[in-house]
C-alpha cells in the first residue's frame, strides 16, 4: 500500500507529491516549521494526510523543545500549532488533529516532560493508524454503493496519497476494484495543479485499476454518452447540513451528475465533518497563488500580467449529494451532523 506519511527513527518522512509522477522522492523532516512548509507547498496534501502530518509536526515540536516544565513545553507547542494552523485554511482535519494533540498534552500534564514528549509521538502515530483503519472501513461501506461493471468518475486525488494510506473516495474505488466491480475509472485531470493527472492516475497505475484520464472539460461529454455510472469524490470540510468543500470543480461535477441522473457520492472520515458550521457558506475557501494558473512545471501558459482568481476549493450543496460515506457508515439526506 502507498504510504505517503510515516515516522522513521526520529523524523517524519513524506513522499513528495510535487515530484509525482515523474519521480518518487521521499523527504525527511526534523522540525515542525519544515512540516508546515511541506503542507503549505503541497509536498503533502489531502485533508486526512494534512491532519496526520500536522500531528507529527506537533510531536516534532515537542522533541525540539528545551523546556523542562509542562508550562514551558505547552508554550512551545502552542507556537508550533499556531504556525501549522496557518498553512491551509479549508481542510478541517488540520485543526482537528492539532486540537487532538493539544488535548493529549493537557491530559498527560502530570507526566515528566520527557515522558510527555514520548506520549505525544504515540498520539501522532495513533492518528496515522486510525486514519488507515477508517479508510478501510469507509472503502467497505462505499463499495456497497458501486454496481457491478461500474464506470466511476472521480475528481482530484482522494486516494492513498491524500491520506495515511488506502484513501477515502480512492478507498471506495480500491475496495470495489478488489471485489471485481470496477470496469473503468474516469480520472479528471483537475486543473490547475493536476492532482488527478499526476496523482490519481499514478495510483491507478500502481494498483492495476483500469482508468482513463480526461480533461476536466470532458466530464460532461462522457456523462452525456452514458459512460458514467456514479461519481465519487473526497472532501476537505463538510458542514453540519452536509454542504461539502472539495477541490475546485467538484461543484460543477455535482450539477452535471444531477442533470444526467447519475448518483454523486462523497467519501470522508468523520474528522472532516465540522458540526460547528451550520452550512457551507461559512467554510473558509483558500485562494492560492496566481502562478498556479499562469504556469505549470515552470513553463508559462498565460500572460504574466493576466489577473487570476484561483480558489482551491468550491462548495457542493448538500442537495446535490446522494450519500456521504464515512467510517461509521453511509449517511443520506437530509443531513444533520450537528448532533
Amino acid at each position: 500500500m502507498i504510504a505517503p506519511v510515516r515516522w522513521e527513527g526520529d523524523r517524519l518522512v513524506l513522499l513528495d507529491q510535487t515530484r509525482l509522477p515523474a519521480e518518487e522522492v521521499e523527504r525527511q523532516y526534523a522540525a515542525w516549521s519544515e512540516v508546515a512548509e511541506a503542507i503549505r507547498s503541497l509536498v503533502v496534501r489531502g485533508a486526512p494526510a494534512i491532519g496526520v502530518a500536522a500531528a507529527f509536526g506537533v510531536a516534532l515540536a515537542a522533541r525540539q523543545s528545551r523546556a523542562t516544565t509542562f508550562d514551558g513545553l505547552l508554550a512551545d507547542l502552542e507556537i508550533a500549532m499556531k504556525g501549522l494552523a496557518a498553512t491551509r485554511p479549508t481542510a478541517v482535519n488540520l485543526f482537528w488533529a492539532l486540537e487532538r494533540m493539544r488535548r493529549s498534552c493537557l491530559a498527560h500534564r502530570t507526566l515528566p516532560v520527557d515522558a510527555l514528549k514520548g506520549r505525544l509521538l504515540e498520539e501522532a502515530q495513533a492518528v496515522l493508524e486510525e486514519d488507515v483503519a477508517a479508510n478501510r472501513a469507509m472503502g467497505a461501506h462505499g463499495a456497497t454503493l458501486v454496481p457491478d461493471r461500474a464506470r466511476i468518475l472521480t475528481h482530484c486525488n482522494a486516494g492513498a496519497l491524500a491520506t495515511a494510506g488506502y484513501g477515502t473516495a480512492g478507498g471506495v474505488i480500491r475496495a470495489a476494484h478488489e471485489q471485481g466491480k470496477v470496469a473503468l475509472v474516469w480520472v479528471d485531470e483537475t486543473r490547475p495543479v493536476l492532482q488527478g493527472a499526476r496523482l490519481t492516475a499514478w495510483e491507478c497505475m500502481k494498483e492495476g485499476i483500469p482508468h482513463r484520464l480526461i480533461a476536466d472539460g470532458a466530464a460532461a461529454s462522457v456523462m452525456a454518452r452514458g459512460e458514467v455510472d456514479l461519481v465519487v469524490t473526497g472532501a476537505d470540510r463538510i458542514a453540519a447540513n452536509g454542504d461539502t468543500a472539495n477541490k475546485i470543480g467538484t461543484y460543477g461535477l455535482a450539477v452535471l451528475a444531477r442533470h444526467h441522473g447519475i448518483p454523486f457520492y462523497v467519501a470522508a472520515p468523520c474528522s472532516t465533518i465540522d458540526p460547528a458550521l451550520p452550512s457551507g457558506d461559512l467554510i473558509p475557501i483558500e485562494e492560492r497563488g496566481a502562478d498556479e494558473v499562469r504556469s505549470f512545471a515552470g513553463h508559462q501558459t498565460a500572460p504574466a500580467a493576466s489577473p487570476v482568481f484561483n480558489p482551491a476549493f468550491d462548495v457542493t450543496p448538500a442537495a446535490f449529494i446522494n450519500a456521504i460515506v464515512t467510517e461509521r457508515g453511509i449517511f443520506r439526506p437530509p443531513y444533520d451532523f450537528s448532533r
